[in-house]
């Protein structure tokens, strides 16, 4: 059945000369795959290839059949034209993290407007943002953790624990069982660090190691807490980027 929603390119891969498939986290109906013809006239198409960048935000019109695993397109239009993320290289290369992150931890195929609405509106805002967000990727994934269950538990810290992530707590020993936990003196800065939002993110000092470190941490988390999350390859990239 053909029905309008809203969606965030997660990945395309092209497969023919007019054609490619797309990984869409949609508003109404969550990840989906669609195949979508992109012919050579792209003028007189409604849709065209150049819609499909990472983390493109789309409005499409999409024919949802319950038994298929790819749905097809026709119609699509940019819900909010980038302004400067697919043009500045600092944001570039966060916008190519976040959507390889995001293609292996949005695994859901049921509606999800709340998380749909945090991904759009930080998305609107690092491409509105013209300083001041060197650390808008750390404070990004620890928010995504609420809307995808799995936000730790901060309460009950006191000096010198640890933090077991894979309990996702606090701990006044470290784990016997396992080697995963944070030791107390990256401990102690965690509640701190959880408390950073797009707006405070800018008083948080973090050097080029600090923040490569916290990001470590935070994917090892993921790894820990999503089935089958892959050691990604684009955060190497970060690991260059505000010194």
């Amino acid at each position: 059945m053909w029905q309008k929603t809203s969606g965030i390119v997660l990945r395309t891969v092209k497969y023919k000369d007019t054609a490619l498939m797309a990984t869409v986290y949609t508003e109404s109906g969550g990840r989906a795959s669609f195949a979508v013809s992109v012919p050579q006239r792209a003028r007189k198409s409604g849709v065209r290839a150049a819609f499909f960048q990472p983390l493109a935000l789309l409005e499409m019109e999409a024919d949802f059949r319950p038994t298929a695993s790819v749905h097809r397109l026709k119609d699509v239009k940019l819900l909010y034209p980038f302004a400067t993320l697919p043009f500045d290289p600092c944001k570039s290369a966060i916008a190519l993290f976040l959507a390889e992150f995001l293609y292996h931890a949005l695994r859901e195929e049921a509606e999800n407007r709340p998380l749909f609405a945090y991904l759009r509106h930080s998305l609107e805002w690092l491409d509105t943002c013209g300083a001041g967000y060197s650390n808008f990727h750390l404070v990004f994934l620890m928010r995504l953790s609420r809307f995808l269950g799995l936000y730790p538990n901060l309460e009950h810290y006191r000096a010198g624990d640890c933090f077991d992530l894979r309990a996702a707590c606090f701990t006044p020993s470290r784990p016997v069982a396992h080697t995963d936990y944070i030791a107390p003196a990256e401990a102690a800065h965690l509640a701190r660090l959880m408390r950073m939002n797009y707006d405070t993110m800018r008083f948080f000092r973090l050097g080029r190691a600090e923040r490569a470190r916290i990001l470590e941490v935070i994917l090892a988390y993921y790894r820990l807490h999503l089935p089958s999350f892959p050691v990604l390859k684009s955060p190497e990239v970060l690991k260059e980027l505000f010194d």
